[in-house]
């Protein structure tokens, strides 16, 4: 009854794609631009810790307008549709199932007041997707660092020391595939891997949804 009222809905009030305002499919992305997204090369982006780093997209054009609405604007529906924009890429990297997800956590007070992780829900679709294990509590942040954009590479890791804390006793089985929505110098994945190192935790890749930089 209760997915048969928000059709209803939807259909009364016609919901429009966020991106380009249409409402022929009633959907907050419609099929035309998602096909607008392109993907980067299958193959890896970088090392960082001696770790493979995956980035699916470059930053910007529609991409770039995805991550800000689900990010900053509480447009939460969006989470689908970068999950699966990721998982597509994924696919043409392995079709190992034998993962455990774990997204970059944000510190206590800033998902307050945003109300979600924004990557936490990408990883609950993510891991529907491709059937891994979700993991969000192997690693938590516990320092409220300052937004990355604006700081330099050394800035960044200054701002990252210490902000993580891993919980081992909630390592499950499976491969750690952390993901995050932008990968720029590759901080947070660095502070992150050092982290798990420390306790002993080693199989680790990385796929961020985005990188400033193409190929």
């Amino acid at each position: 009854m209760k997915d048969f009222l928000i059709g209803l809905l939807d259909w009364i009030y016609k919901k429009k794609c966020y991106f380009c305002k249409s409402s022929k499919e009633c959907i907050m992305m419609c099929s035309k631009c998602y096909d607008e997204m392109d993907y980067l090369p299958a193959k890896v982006n970088r090392i960082i810790e001696g770790k493979k780093v995956y980035c699916a997209g470059v930053y910007a054009k529609i991409l770039q307008k995805l991550i800000r609405g689900l990010k900053y604007h509480n447009k939460k529906d969006l989470a689908y549709f970068l999950a699966e924009f990721m998982f597509g890429y994924w696919q043409n990297i392995t079709d190992d199932a034998n993962f455990q997800v774990v997204p970059v956590p944000i510190y206590y007070k800033r998902k307050k007041k945003r109300k979600y992780n924004h990557m936490e829900v990408v990883g609950i679709d993510f891991c529907k997707l491709g059937g891994y294990n979700y993991n969000p509590d192997l690693i938590e942040r516990v320092k409220d660092t300052r937004p990355q954009y604006k700081l330099s590479k050394s800035q960044r890791a200054e701002n990252l020391a210490g902000a993580f804390k891993v919980n081992p006793e909630k390592l499950m089985n499976g491969r750690i595939l952390i993901i995050d929505d932008i990968c720029t110098t590759g901080a947070t994945f660095e502070e992150m891997i050092q982290e798990f190192k420390k306790n002993g935790i080693t199989d680790i890749v990385c796929l961020a949804a985005t990188t400033p930089f193409g190929d």
